[in-house]
């Protein structure tokens, strides 16, 4: 029962790891992602209108659509230089509970247009020795563009190029600190020479609205042209690898609980040699082969939902004193959490328990079919 209980137990405490893990990515990218994006189902950009975007507006559980320009281009501040990611975001960018989770240092604006101003990530920052307090020093951008005159050698028709202050740092997840800057839409559309092109619409629904009707909603307006991915969406590869190590995590522990389980089949089999002479005598007083192996398999049901109920319970305070305690710390600097994520989801009870019912209950099979093959006149 101990046995049972202890496998019980890990399997709650780590089902809740992954649980937490998967919370904990979601809110993360949630500080940078929208609650819904429209990409082009085709191709890189789209062209937006007014009355496009009104139409979008107006639709029920809209309440903020930011439209986006990004691409790639070379920065450069006092002779350092990196490739990065340029966003160019509308005002309402910020709106939207942008940068909630992790660090932001700095202006919370993209400045005015006369000067403009960009959020810079942390790795971005850092790399590029970025001293926000330098107020002389601006951040210089580079984009490649198509030479109006064929075969011309003048590097001034190669790219066009544009200078932008930096106001701000923010630190959320190692993926967008090293790779993004934000900018104002104006400056990445005269940049990039855009126009009237965007590569995606961020949406931020309201408080009261369903994410999914919305999304259910934009996609029946935008047609087969457009895509609309909620956050998961977004990344999908990401919380599916996380899914699929909480399953095979699952299943590997399952295997292990399996192996202990053998402690059961053992026990329960050499109870069935040691009464072999009280099996004969019920059976001479009129006992039926199903009640000899009903004896046996009641004994593992005791031992499996024992086991069961107290890893269950264990688990659960495991849990809760890991996420009110902190008792593990993720042993990294981390300016999100301190100690390792959990959450309990009770759907994860359901199948451990099944589980672990269903494999102490096979493992009682056995010699439970054992005790009942007792030959009566043998042991009398």
């Amino acid at each position: 029962m101990v046995g049972v209980a202890i496998s019980t137990m890990a399997l709650v405490a780590v089902m809740s790891v992954f649980n937490g893990l998967e919370d904990l990515i979601r809110s993360l990218f949630a500080s940078f992602d929208a609650e819904l994006k429209v990409e082009p189902a085709q191709g890189k950009s789209f062209v937006v209108t007014e009355d496009w975007l009104e139409a979008i507006k107006s639709l029920e559980g809209v309440d903020i659509v930011t439209e986006v320009i990004e691409d790639n281009a070379l920065l450069e501040y006092r002779g350092n230089q990196q490739v990065a990611r340029i966003k160019g975001v509308s005002d309402n960018f910020l709106e939207q509970g942008r940068f909630s989770k992790g660090y932001f240092w700095g202006d919370t604006t993209l400045g005015t247009p006369i000067r403009p101003g960009a959020i810079l990530g942390r790795g971005v920052g850092f790399f590029l020795s970025v001293n926000l307090g330098e107020i002389n020093s601006s951040l210089k951008v580079y984009y490649p563009k198509a030479p109006r005159t064929a075969g011309s050698i003048d590097p001034n028709q190669l790219y066009s190029s544009a200078q932008i202050e930096p106001r701000a740092f923010f630190s959320i997840e190692q993926k967008f600190d090293n790779e993004y800057v934000i900018v104002p839409l104006e400056f990445s559309k005269n940049l990039l020479n855009y126009g009237q092109k965007r590569t995606s619409l961020e949406i931020k629904v309201k408080e009261e609205a369903s994410i999914l009707e919305v999304q259910k909603t934009l996609k029946r307006h935008l047609g087969p042209e457009f895509l609309v991915k909620n956050a998961d969406e977004q990344h999908a590869g990401l919380i599916r690898t996380v899914k699929l190590e909480k399953l095979f995590v699952f299943l590997t522990l399952t295997f292990i609980l399996a192996i202990a389980s053998f402690n059961i089949f053992f026990s329960l089999s050499m109870l069935a040699i040691e009464k072999k002479k009280d099996i004969a005598i019920l059976k001479s007083m009129g006992a039926k082969d199903h009640l000899i192996r009903s004896i046996f398999l009641k004994q593992g049901a005791m031992i499996a939902f024992s086991g069961a109920i107290l890893g269950l319970i264990l688990g659960f305070l495991l849990v809760w004193a890991q996420d009110y305690f902190g008792l593990i710390s993720l042993g990294i600097a981390s300016g999100v959490v301190d100690a390792y994520p959990v959450r309990i989801n009770w759907m994860d009870f359901a199948w451990i328990s099944l589980a672990v019912v269903t494999i102490t209950l096979a493992a009682s099979w056995r010699p439970a079919w054992i005790a009942s093959q007792v030959d009566t006149i043998k042991e009398l």
